[in-house]
């Protein structure tokens, strides 16, 4: 088949790593020739925000789908007409790549969601309660189109853009959920994931897999899921991140229509990998086994502060030294301060001794500039 993706990122970089031991054609669309896709796809330098350039891309395809959900939807509709399959559906990444159609879907499906309010400009009167999230519309993505609002003394930071305000929860842990469905109507999901974020730079610092969680909540999240999958009407393999309050109720975060960085301790920590559901997502093939193997994690390796450049690795053959550490780098020549190079996972025997292993581990490398 003829695989064609949208995004020459690190996400779809592992996806074709993955997939190079079937037999298939990879495809990639981006605007930056020194892509982490460019070296191992058949690679074409264009906009996958421009109409035209989708279409061209696409139109000789098998199967068209995503890496970022910031994409022309208008073209993949089109080519949706012209018989060529999207994976996910069209309908649903333009719901999703705009934070106030989410969150209207979750509203209209009962999907548990924070409250919150529409705002096209900062003029209009705000009537949620301090303190609050702000996400801009479109464009968010690691962190960036999201700030708090905590008092009116912040409030002439309030971006002057089309938002959702949203009501902030007292989070007891985040956590989320890797789901995938095929076009036979098989779903299948991974064991949930724990995300703890790097509060300066607002982005994923690692993970643990799995979450320590009550039947009750598993049972919550089940719920949500379900909702969602019959909701989205789609194939695809979509991350739906979730919040625990410290009352135990379970609310959706944010949904994405994509791999997803909460699922990459999978590589190594599950019988199968987020990547490979994928694979078998695009060619409708059996879903596949998604066991834990016992504990796993993932910690983000991102550009120092004050770092810009030609990158370069600082402790990572101290990393190598270590039993059950796996290192995955993204291919990205230059860094810069908060940017996602590359990934560690880790297996261990119990939770608490994964967490001392994660954190020794970012003890032990930094990604700066020559």
């Amino acid at each position: 088949m003829k695989i064609g993706i949208l995004g020459g990122g690190q996400l779809g970089r592992m996806l074709i790593q993955e997939a190079l031991k079937y037999d298939d054609e990879f495809y990639t669309l981006d605007p930056n020739a020194d892509c982490s896709c460019a070296n191992i796809s058949f690679f074409t330098k264009g906009d996958f925000n421009e109409k035209q350039a989708v279409i061209d891309f696409g139109k000789d395809k098998d199967v068209v789908s995503i890496e970022i959900e910031h994409v022309n939807v208008e073209a993949l509709q089109e080519l949706e007409k012209q018989g060529v399959k999207v994976i996910p559906n069209s309908a649903i990444i333009k719901t999703i790549q705009q934070k106030i159609l989410q969150k209207l879907f979750y509203e209209e499906h009962e999907i548990p969601s924070p409250a919150f309010q529409i705002i096209l400009s900062a003029e209009e009167e705000i009537i949620i309660d301090y303190p609050f999230v702000q996400k801009l519309n479109t464009g968010g993505y690691d962190g960036k189109g999201v700030q708090i609002i905590k008092d009116e003394n912040d409030f002439n930071n309030l971006w002057d853009q089309p938002s959702i305000l949203e009501n902030l929860v007292d989070i007891d842990k985040e956590l989320s959920l890797i789901i995938a469905k095929n076009e036979r109507g098989e779903i299948k999901s991974f064991p949930v994931t724990e995300m703890v974020a790097d509060p300066k730079l607002n982005l994923l610092d690692f993970n643990i897999s799995p979450t320590q969680i009550s039947d009750d909540v598993q049972s919550q999240i089940d719920v949500i899921a379900a909702k969602f999958m019959k909701a989205a009407d789609s194939d695809g393999l979509f991350a739906i991140e979730l919040f625990l309050d410290k009352s135990g109720k379970v609310w959706v975060n944010e949904t994405a229509p994509r791999l997803h960085n909460s699922g990459h301790q999978s590589q190594e920590g599950n019988a199968n990998s987020q990547f490979e559901q994928f694979y078998r997502v695009l060619k409708n093939l059996p879903l596949a086994d998604t066991s834990s193997l016992g504990f796993s994690g993932m910690l983000n390796l991102v550009g120092e502060e004050n770092c810009s450049g030609k990158v370069k690795y600082e402790g990572l053959e101290n990393v190598l030294k270590l039993a059950d550490a796996y290192v995955h780098l993204y291919g990205k020549t230059e860094t810069k301060p908060g940017r996602k190079m590359g990934h560690i996972n880790v297996l261990s025997d119990s939770r608490d001794e994964l967490l001392e292993q994660l954190i020794h581990i970012k003890s032990l490398v930094k990604v700066v500039a020559v």
